[in-house]
Order: C-alpha cells, then sequence, then structure tokens
C-alpha cells in the first residue's frame, strides 16, 4: 500500500509503511549507511506528518516482515494484548501522541501489553525530544530479584567492573570503589574477557562471595552467551542474572547464536534456581540500534523500529534488566553526539511505553564524533525522564570493551541535581554500614569497611 502526503503543489510518495517510517526516521548514519533515509529535510518532514495520518489498526495489520519468515514478527503478534488495544485501536499515530502526553501512569501501564514496536517506534518518530521525556518519565515499570528497580525518583547504577585479563584483583578493587560510590544497586555485571565455563565460574565465584560476605542487597552477573550460562547452571555455579544480546529480526539473533525457544530454556533455569530474594525477574537483555544493519539482518527496516522489536524479544521473559548501549556499535550507525541523545531517548521511551524496564549505556566509541559532554547531556535528560538505570564505570573509560561510558562519579550529579534515590533496600544498607547518611548522600570520611575487608575477598 502507498502512502502519499501533499503539500500546496508538492508531493510525496511512499512505496509502503516500512519506507514511510524509514523516511520519517530523524537523521542518523546507520539509515542513510542502508540506503533507506530521507533524501531531504523536506522528505522526511513530509514523512512524519504522513506517517501521523496512519491508523494505528493499520500499522497492526500491515507487519513489516512477514509472519511466515520472522519469529519475532510471530512473538509480537501472537502475544498482542488485543482487550488493551481496544482502548487506543481507533487512534492514528498523530492522535496516539496526543493521548500519551496527557495520559496518566495508570493509563500508560494499562495499554502497554497493546504496544507493538512498531507502534512505538512510529510515535516516537514525530516526536520532540521533550515529548519523548515527558511519556517516559510517566512509564512506571518496576522490577525486583534482590531489591526493588524502577521505582518512581530512583535511580539504579550497574557497576561495571570490567578488567582486560578478568584479574579478580583489578575486577575486586572496581567493585569495592564503585560501592564506596553507592553504585550498584541495578546490577554487579561483569563483561569477561573470556568465554571459558572455568572463567565464568571463578567470576561468579567472585561476586557471589562478595555479595553475600557483605550481605548486599544486589545481584551479580557475568555477562557472556545464555548458553554458557546454562552450562554453568548445569555445573551448580552461582548464576543470580542469566545475560543474553537480543535483536529485532529472526537473522540477527541467529547472528547472535540464540533463539526465542533456547531463551525460553535460559529463563526457565534460572526460576528453577529461585536465588531471588525480593522476586523472579532474572533475565538481563543488552541491546542497541544497528545490530540488525550490522549483521545484514535488516529487512530494509530502519534501525531504531528494528531495536524496538528487541524489547518485543525481551518484554515475555519479564527481565529485571534491559539496556541500549547506544553509541557502542559506532558512528556508522549513529554519527554524532545529536544523534546519539536522539536515539538514547527513543530507546529509552519505546522500551518504558512497551513495559519493558529499560536503562541505557550513556556512551560512545573514541572514533565517533561525540564526547562526553555529549554524554553528559543525555545523562541528565535521561535521569529528567525516569531512566531505569545507566552504567557505573571507573573514570567512565572501560578498559576491557575500550569506550566511553559514564563514571561513578556521573551518578551522584546526577541525584544531587535531580533528587534521584537508589533502589530502597540498597539505600538503607549504604547507610546501615556508614556510607550514606539518611538521604542517601555520601558521608565525607566515613569508615569503610568494604575497603578494610577487601584483601580476603581478591585473594
Amino acid at each position: 500500500m502507498a502512502y502519499r502526503h501533499v503539500v500546496g503543489p508538492r508531493s510525496w510518495a511512499f512505496a509502503d509503511l516500512a519506507t514511510l517510517m524509514a523516511k520519517a526516521t530523524p537523521p542518523r548514519s546507520g539509515d542513510r549507511l542502508a540506503g533507506i533515509a530521507a533524501e531531504s529535510a523536506e522528505e522526511n518532514w513530509a514523512a512524519r506528518w504522513c506517517l501521523a495520518e496512519v491508523p494505528l489498526k493499520e500499522i497492526l495489520a500491515r507487519p513489516l516482515i512477514p509472519y511466515e519468515s520472522d519469529d519475532v514478527t510471530r512473538l509480537i503478534l501472537d502475544t498482542h494484548d488485543q482487550g488493551a488495544f481496544a482502548e487506543i485501536g481507533h487512534l492514528t499515530v498523530g492522535d496516539f501522541r496526543e493521548v500519551l502526553l496527557t495520559a496518566s501512569p495508570e493509563i500508560l501501564a494499562r495499554i502497554a501489553p497493546a504496544v507493538t514496536p512498531e507502534i512505538a517506534a512510529a510515535v516516537s518518530k514525530i516526536m520532540r525530544n521533550q515529548d519523548l521525556i515527558l511519556v517516559a518519565r510517566k512509564c512506571r515499570v518496576v522490577t525486583r530479584f534482590r531489591n526493588t528497580i524502577g521505582l518512581p525518583g530512583t535511580l539504579a547504577v550497574r557497576l561495571q567492573p570490567n578488567h582486560p585479563t578478568d584479574d579478580p584483583a583489578g575486577i575486586t578493587a572496581a567493585i569495592l570503589d564503585g560501592l564506596s560510590y553507592g553504585c550498584g544497586d541495578a546490577v554487579i555485571g561483569i563483561n569477561p574477557a573470556s568465554d571459558s565455563v572455568q572463567a565464568l565460574g571463578d567470576l561468579l565465584k567472585l561476586l557471589d562471595e562478595l555479595i553475600q560476605r557483605h550481605a548486599i542487597p544486589t545481584q551479580g552477573c557475568v555477562l557472556t552467551h545464555v548458553t554458557t550460562t546454562l552450562e554453568a547452571m548445569e555445573r551448580g555455579l552461582p548464576v543470580d542474572l542469566v545475560f543474553q544480546s537480543i535483536a529485532g529480526t529472526e537473522a540477527a539473533n541467529a547472528g547472535f547464536g540464540v533463539t526465542l525457544p533456547l531463551l525460553k530454556e535460559a529463563h526457565a533455569a534460572m526460576l528453577a534456581l529461585k536465588r531471588g530474594s525480593l522476586g523472579d525477574n532474572g533475565m538481563y537483555f543488552e541491546t542497541g540500534q544497528g545490530s540488525c544493519l550490522s549483521a545484514d539482518a535488516h529487512h530494509g527496516i530502519d534501525q531504531q523500529t528494528l531495536e524496538a522489536r528487541a524489547y518485543a524479544v525481551a518484554r515475555p521473559f519479564r527481565p529485571l534488566l534491559v539496556n541500549t548501549v547506544v553509541g557502542f556499535i559506532g558512528p556508522e550507525y549513529l554519527y554524532d553526539g545529536k544523534e546519539i541523545i536522539r536515539a538514547g531517548l527513543e530507546d529509552h521511551f519505546c522500551g518504558k511505553l512497551m513495559g519493558v524496564p529499560l536503562g541505557v549505556d550513556v556512551c560512545y566509541t573514541n572514533h565517533a564524533e561525540a564526547d562526553q559532554d555529549d554524554m553528559d547531556t543525555l545523562l541528565t535528560l535521561l535521569g529528567a525522564a525516569g531512566c531505569t538505570y545507566v552504567m557505573g564505570v571507573p573514570g567512565a573509560d572501560d578498559v576491557m570493551l575500550n569506550y566511553q561510558s559514564t563514571s561513578f562519579h556521573d551518578q551522584l550529579y546526577l541525584r544531587e541535581v535531580l533528587g534521584l534515590k537508589r533502589a530502597p533496600e540498597f539505600e538503607a544498607w549504604l547507610e546501615a554500614i556508614g556510607l550514606t547518611d539518611g538521604q542517601g548522600a555520601l558521608l565525607a570520611g566515613a569508615p569503610n569497611r568494604l575497603l578494610a575487608d577487601a584483601s580476603g575477598i581478591a585473594a
């Protein structure tokens, strides 16, 4: 079905819904690389006006990737909540934007199961940055494992203590440093340098010993492939969260070596361990715009829509954490600070609108046209938008993955400026061990029993 937009003597035609959505996407290098981006600002705005007039029912009825050829499409349509959709099914994309801007958190929670990734992506394309922030802030997605993440007025932090050789002393030092700054309530998550089960087991034991020794109300995770984690669970190793990178098409997920049945198997294995003390949200997924295009598995669809489809993969597994590593893939997909900032706000909005606990790795690679000032801007905007969690990396410079993220100090800035708290159980623990006061502020010169006990853990 072709779409057309006419203004006076000018007319723009778009061959199908996929073309229309690609042309309506705010400019980014990945879509230009794929040859699907608007050729001018005029065409981009014509596509946005045209997309605003498309009924939501039409988007639902016209899958961008055929049902028969893609299991992500089948998952989206087979799990779609028709009852919840009755509340919004009569709207156009433009009407839906107006509803979202005035909707209460209760309404947004009620319609979340009705929002497909294509609907979320479509409405995001006609929204300004302030619209994305306003609506995402009202979306409440709360998850629990050993603490409570996503409550209004809170911001969690993944403590990311990566080391280029998986040295236990180096990792332990980074963990204790991060805890001393009040980081780690989202997860203490290590990207391992090795993918062997032996190396994985050593890291899992290190995390478990530290968490148990200090009774820290958080969870640990070693971010290895899901098959390796399954093997670790079979060997009786202390696995809290099951991690996997995912994407928005069946072919791209195959490139990651993952299928939906494999994720179901891992989810069931995680539930059987019953390691969560407050809840059973034990899955952790990472995504990022451009992953489908980089795998030549994008089906001619714009990268932001495909990113939203990844959240549909995550949603049925009720994850504790999902995050877009927004600038990690590089300038081929998000060229500069402006594109990274826009993408981070889009991803956060789409995930939260779909009922997914979306965090953002506010990051960039050293060959992108971006710097730490751009990251400060995105971090601040995400804080205002109610972002679930961000990263805490020593010095904001990941020495193993070689990219720039946010530091232990950055979350302190955001808490002071916006008054954001940590997960309540983690906040209470920090106060109990004498690191923070009753308002969650770090106490200067406080005795630190974590550092005093460091040698026993790293040995």
